[in-house]
């Protein structure tokens, strides 16, 4: 399967369906012409979607042995060539439409029918949503998975696809939204190891803000072999390797599949209606503004143990006299890499009197501190955070549940933490968590507020798409310490869920605010969240991305990685 040729091709479809189709098979033999085996095209390529009702969803959608469907078939026998497209079909009874992707073999037989599971928005009040299990599908070019737009936009249907074994994922899109190309597919094909084909609709009617294109391949690792920009129809292709995603390596975390924690997902497979996020779904409503400030208390080691700690108190005793309400420490961020591993007995006791000194000082200063730092317990070693209240009290610790493999030392968590404190329900993750989809989703599904997060961001994309795509996909704030070292060499980051007003510009329906401090450099960046944005779920009048979750099929989430990946 080495070497095998996919495609790209960005375009816009009028509502002339006939011209549509031959629109389509221009840009496959154009492919074909390229060299390209399998070419994604975008969602309803069959017909621009300007209609308005339901009724008129029916009037203008696809049926499997209809006339677009079949030219596309006959056009993939004729060129020997492997399509992917999306097409409005209907269902069984009228109105009901779904949005469908059709996966075409080079002989022009249908291998595959995927209806989209999660809408963009106003397609909430035109088409009906799929609700099938989510499986890849085996080929002769390696085992592919559909998935459409805002499936994409949260974690289950790419993550449900990655473990049923999908090597390549085939996106087709029809998105005004920029966090596409930047945001979801770069991070659906690292957090999940596979090679990501997405195909986007570019430019229409100024009647708004423009199908933003940007059509792309990305490899397991994050890599963009090709893509097509933003502005003009274009095709492009990229040679790959299916196979290549069998190997779930990332290099900084070791096998990122053997490292999930099925066991702790539980949470994901309840019903929609019975967990504590239950009450935050839809909008925030007459809820009264609930103001929290926080600041990363970006430092981390400097020269040695008894510096760094002295640094860090004073972070925390300055971050009392500008009224801060929580400050976050950086991942461990008393010892130099590797320190730990070392020794991680006397790192443990170090960690022992450096918290209780931490506790003095946010006693003194009136905050809450989240700090990282080296546990014992029975011989045991973990990466724990504590929450420390404004009395200096021990209220909360989270033992880190996904470890990174140089993390060889510590001894995994056993539970996903939410906190019930005086200033909010605070949830934790460490580190490399950051790119476990699970981690967040849990939290959010317990009713999490706000998410501390201890980091040192192993690479530039930790902070710039993973960190922003948990806010984006659980609607909650994400507060990241990061240390002055950080491989990524990025600094610490404020993500804030921004709570969906009418009027709001696409984009930033779309695209959370992030606040960014500058990377080595020791700095306090002080920030007022309102908690209120984490009550707000919704992302515009109809779409919220926990609320329209589908836990009947996500039985996979909670198997072992043995069972489920093939």
């Amino acid at each position: 399967m080495a070497n095998t040729r996919f495609g790209t091709a960005q375009f816009f479809s009028g509502p002339d369906t006939a011209a549509n189709l031959q629109l389509c098979i221009g840009w496959m033999r154009r492919a074909a012409d390229a060299g390209v085996q399998l070419l994604v095209l975008p969602e309803n390529a069959n017909r621009v979607r300007d209609f308005s009702t339901r009724e008129g969803a029916w009037e203008h959608a696809e049926n499997l042995d209809g006339a677009f469907v079949t030219g596309l078939r006959a056009a993939c026998a004729e060129l020997g060539i492997w399509v992917a497209a999306g097409v409005d079909l209907r269902g069984d009874n009228a109105p009901d439409v779904y949005i469908g992707q059709i996966l075409i073999d080079a002989d022009g037989a249908v291998a595959k029918v995927h209806r989209k599971h999660i809408f963009w928005d106003y397609e909430y009040t035109l088409f009906v949503p799929g609700t099938e299990p989510v499986t890849a599908v085996d080929t002769e070019l390696g085992r592919l998975g559909l998935l459409m737009c805002a499936d994409g936009i949260v974690p289950e249907v790419p993550r449900l696809l990655a473990l049923d074994g999908a090597q390549v994922l085939l996106n087709s899109l029809n998105s005004r939204g920029p966090d596409e190309h930047r945001l979801h597919v770069p991070q659906r094909a690292m957090e999940n190891r596979v090679w990501h084909v997405s195909s986007n609709t570019v430019g229409g009617p100024a009647d708004a803000y423009p199908w933003m294109g940007g059509s792309q391949i990305v490899s397991p690792g994050g890599t963009v072999l090709a893509s097509a920009g933003e502005a003009a129809e274009e095709l492009v292709w990229a040679d790959l390797d299916p196979a290549a995603a069998d190997d779930k390596t990332d290099p900084q975390r070791g096998d990122i599949f053997a490292a999930r924690r099925p066991e702790l997902y539980e949470d994901l497979l309840l019903p929609v209606g019975e967990v504590p996020a239950a009450a935050m779904y839809g909008p925030a409503g007459d809820m009264p503004s609930k103001l929290i400030t926080v600041a990363p208390l970006q430092v981390s080691w400097f020269h040695n143990r008894d510096w760094t700690l002295t640094r860090a108190l004073g972070q925390i005793a300055f971050a009392g006299t500008r009224a801060v309400t929580l400050g976050v420490l950086p991942e461990l961020f008393c010892f130099q890499p590797g320190e730990v591993a070392a020794d991680p007995q006397a790192a443990a006791q170090f960690s022992a009197a450096a918290l209780e000194q931490i506790q003095a000082a946010a006693q003194q200063a009136r905050l809450y501190v989240a700090v990282n730092l080296v546990e014992e317990e029975d011989g045991a070693f973990f990466n724990t955070t504590w929450l420390v209240d404004s009395s200096g009290n021990l209220c909360a610790s989270y033992r880190k549940t996904h470890l990174d493999a140089s993390e060889t030392w510590a001894t995994p968590g056993s539970d996903l933490t939410v906190a019930h404190t005086g200033i909010g329900r605070i949830g934790f993750m460490t580190g490399g968590e950051v790119w476990y989809p699970e981690t967040a989703r849990v939290l959010t599904l317990r009713g999490a507020e706000l998410i501390v997060h201890p980091t040192g961001w192993d690479r530039p994309e930790a902070a710039k798409v993973a960190a922003v795509q948990r806010t984006e996909e659980n609607r909650v704030h994400l507060v990241s310490a990061a240390r002055l070292d950080s491989a990524g060499e990025l600094g610490s980051q404020v993500v804030e869920s921004d709570e969906f007003v009418p009027g709001q510009p696409i984009a930033l329906m779309r695209y959370p605010t992030a606040w960014t401090c500058r990377g080595g450099f020791e700095e306090q960046m002080k920030v007022e969240l309102d908690l209120r944005g984490s009550h707000s779920k919704v992302q515009g009048f109809h779409l919220d991305p926990v609320a329209t979750r589908q836990p009947l099929i996500y039985q996979p989430f909670t198997r072992t990685t043995e069972v489920a990946v093939r």
